[in-house]
């Protein structure tokens, strides 16, 4: 049988580890010396049981290695016991990321040799030097980043993923489409015990999961978010949101049909007013590309504050749109809560958005709603600084309730009266996503989003406290909001001779 032709080595995206007689070697240079005062005795290796899920025959030649998958069940064990070796070694020194990275590469190559060693002893044939690269590969992303789902993370196509269950993973496409995925572990087991891993290794924000902390909600080291769910789920629950628009602009969401021009001319002007705007909408509707769309006509010598339970907007990682943004990320804390009702290590958005008023800041940005981050939202717009937040709802005045009742829930002091006054006084518009799915014509899916409409809020002394005016909305069968009501004010940002104009 003829010998197949090698594949490129899959490594050189990230040159870790390079295939050299059988064995694999780091690339990467680290003092021997240290190394070897660092290391005690290695643990062996967990010992070969039974053969790999290789096809064991007597020539290398007749294996067709460039067409064997990955083993994770092996690269699983691997990781186990390089993570066991790696805190061995680091022990309670602080060392940093890249040498951390490093650390890890030297192990997995002793591990990968070791377990070459094992195989030859008990008669199997060794791997194949590139069948060995991708193991050690493998082994680094489940040990230091995300294992199997690390390719689908590093797909700039890819938007969501979606996990319910290990073999039941799908993925959405920048353009909108819904795909199907390979499975992302061999178990539930396995992959509640990854989430876990992951959680738990961070240095800046570790996160419990666990039978008693059953959801878990994490930033990831490449920026996506990661939201999670098990034990109180019949299966775990992931989704992973890539957020691949993030120096996008109003022009660029007018250039995708996701927003009227008119529209874009409206909102512009009422950032650079300092006007105070919550975009609301369902899950996945497009609430933060449109946010950071806002932000981008916030002028760059403004001092930005942002204030999130999880980093998405990303702004402090895009220096030449605004030179100094201050961002603040919440810490859920760890451990029993004491008589407070707060855990060790707790961090609230409010008690950010306090501290804040320190730095001399511009504007003060409350990512997302869900709950009590609405008085921090309300205290940033109190400071009259135009500020942004966005919220889940069906509708622009469903986000109006969704608001007020979030307030209550800061407890039986906050009256419906108070809490419907203080967001009416405080919310200047509130700009609605819509967020669609339809079948195409090859069987998948494909979801359209856009702005459905744009309402003026006031307080009132009206029976519900507020009145809306819608000045944007879409008719039916279309995607763009014209425009039903000239905005007061804003009379001069308009062409009154412009087509595009539907005035009620």
């Amino acid at each position: 049988m003829s010998v197949p032709a090698r594949a490129e080595n899959p490594l050189a995206r990230l040159p870790l580890f390079a295939a050299s007689g059988g064995a694999v070697v780091s690339l990467d240079h680290i003092d021997p010396h240290r190394v070897a005062q660092e290391s005690p005795v290695p643990e062996p290796i967990i010992p070969i049981t039974t053969a790999p899920r290789l096809p064991t025959v007597g020539s290398l030649s007749e294996i067709p290695w460039v067409s064997v998958p990955v083993d994770w069940g092996i690269v699983a064990q691997m990781r186990v016991a390089a993570s066991k070796r790696l805190s061995t070694r680091i022990g309670s020194e602080h060392v940093d990321t890249d040498h951390q990275h490093k650390l890890g590469q030297l192990i997995i190559a002793d591990l990968l040799e070791e377990r070459a060693s094992e195989a030859i002893t008990a008669g199997l044939s060794p791997w194949e030097p590139g069948y060995q690269a991708r193991m050690g590969q493998a082994v680094f992303d489940a040990l230091f980043r995300l294992g199997r789902l690390q390719p689908l993370v590093d797909d700039d196509s890819i938007e969501n993923i979606i996990i319910s269950g290990a073999d039941n993973v799908w993925i959405e496409t920048s353009d909108g489409q819904l795909q199907q995925a390979p499975a992302v572990a061999d178990s539930d087991q396995e992959l509640i015990e990854f989430l876990s891993f992951i959680a738990s290794r961070s240095e800046v924000n570790e996160r419990p999961f666990s039978p008693a902390e059953p959801r878990l909600h994490l930033r990831l080291d490449s920026g996506a978010r990661l939201a999670a769910a098990a034990w109180v789920t019949p299966r775990p629950s992931v989704v992973i949101r890539r957020h691949r628009l993030q120096e996008i602009t109003l022009r660029d969401l007018v250039d995708r049909r996701t927003l009227a021009l008119q529209a874009s001319k409206f909102l512009a002007e009422a950032v650079r007013r300092r006007a105070s705007i919550v975009v609301s909408g369902a899950q996945g509707s497009g609430k933060t590309t449109l946010m950071r769309a806002l932000c981008s006509e916030i002028p760059p010598d403004e001092v930005i504050g942002t204030f999130e339970t999880e980093y998405e907007l990303h702004l402090h990682l895009m220096p030449q749109r605004h030179h100094i943004v201050h961002a603040w990320e919440a810490r859920p804390g760890s451990g029993e809560t004491n008589a407070s009702g707060r855990r060790a290590g707790e961090f609230l958005l409010d008690e950010a958005l306090y501290d804040s008023f320190r730095f001399n800041l511009s504007r003060q940005i409350v990512g997302e709603v869900r709950g009590r981050e609405v008085w921090a939202m309300l205290k940033a717009m109190q400071s009259g600084s135009g500020s942004l937040s966005t919220t889940h709802a069906h509708s622009a005045e469903g986000a109006m309730r969704k608001l007020i009742t979030c307030a209550m829930e800061a407890g039986p002091h906050v009256t419906s009266s108070y809490a419907t006054r203080a967001i009416a006084e405080d919310i200047d518009f509130i700009v609605h996503m819509e967020c669609t799915t339809e079948r195409t014509m090859t069987g998948g899916f494909r979801r359209h989003r856009w702005v459905k409409e744009i309402l003026s809020v006031q307080a009132s002394d009206s029976v519900r406290g507020y009145s809306t005016t819608r000045l944007f909305s879409t008719m039916e069968g279309t995607r763009l909001a014209g425009m039903e009501t000239v905005p007061e004010g804003y009379l001069d940002v308009f062409d009154p001779m412009e087509e595009m104009w539907r005035l009620s």
